[in-house]
């Protein structure tokens, strides 16, 4: 599976990065260094947490699961996200303690050199890995690669960060750079809980996803008289959409039958990993029509 092989390779990655930060960290005596450290060390747990959702979310239904395993990539979201706040808290902490102990950076180029390093990786392995996600929909594949490059900008900021340091020799910007590089990843985790939490209370698909299911559904209208109770719900990387039909009394099972086989190849063109459901009703219990959304 491709997706599962992407999300091993950020795991190869993200181990080797954080090695080399906690050693350069603990040779420079950058709290910043050592933030990025953290930041990557939870972009490891995001890809391990990632890989093993990905794979388990892709199981076929099952009788403990009828409607298969998607949510669990949105569970692994969900984790993520209190993990990088415990850990953009915990940046803080250290900082703040820097910031009353100001401590004498040692081998800033060899610190930056090693930042301007850890960048290019998490830049070109976020890269490939969003992409991936996009295109199979994997609410865990796209909030790894939301890591990764938030990982790019911060590692960036440390780099200029130290060489400010050396050049000025104002230790305090060192702890001042790793606060914000906290506050900037505990705001990437409000984006992300946002995506990953709302599907497991079932919030409905976005209104320009569903302005696009009826868009689809009108191309069909001179074969129907109306739908009605559309409902919409994400898992993971699956959409689930459900909705009565309502078609002449005199349409046979087979035509209502084919009708209903044309509507839903045509949503999957646009959503194809979707779950369809359509109820067909004839037209004397036609309900009240959808409308359309502004």
């Amino acid at each position: 599976m491709r997706s599962s092989r992407v999300a091993a390779l950020s795991i190869v990655s993200n181990t080797s990065l954080v090695v080399l930060k906690i050693i350069i960290g603990a040779l420079t005596g950058s709290v910043a260094i050592v933030s990025e450290a953290i930041h990557s060390g939870l972009d490891l747990v995001a890809s391990v947490i990632a890989y093993i959702s990905v794979r388990t979310s892709h199981q076929p239904p099952d009788r403990s699961h009828p409607f298969g395993h998607g949510k669990i990539e949105n569970v692994s979201g969900t984790i993520e996200t209190l993990l990088i706040f415990i850990a953009g808290a915990w940046i803080i902490y250290e900082s703040a303690s820097k910031l009353l102990s100001p401590t004498t950076l040692r081998l800033p180029y060899l610190g930056i050199a090693v930042m301007l390093f850890g960048a290019l990786v998490n830049f070109l392995v976020g890269r490939k890995i969003g992409r991936v996600g996009e295109e199979t929909k994997s609410v865990a594949m796209k909030s790894n690669a939301l890591h990764l490059m938030t990982d790019v900008y911060t590692s960036l900021g440390v780099a200029a960060s130290l060489m400010l340091v050396s050049v000025t020799g104002m230790h305090v910007l060192d702890p001042l750079i790793a606060i914000g590089i906290a506050l900037f990843i505990m705001k990437e985790a409000l984006d992300l809980g946002k995506e990953s939490f709302l599907p497991l209370v079932d919030v409905s698909l976005t209104d320009k996803e569903h302005r696009q299911i009826i868009s689809i559904l009108k191309r069909y209208a001179h074969e129907y008289i109306e739908f009605h109770d559309l409902r919409t719900r994400r898992s993971g990387p699956e959409e689930h959409i459900d909705l009565h039909l309502v078609v002449a009394a005199d349409k046979t099972v087979a035509e209502a039958h084919s009708l209903c086989d044309r509507v839903e190849a045509d949503i999957r063109s646009s959503f194809p990993q979707a779950q369809i459901l359509i109820h067909i009703e004839p037209e004397s219990e036609r309900g009240q029509a959808e409308l359309p959304l502004p």
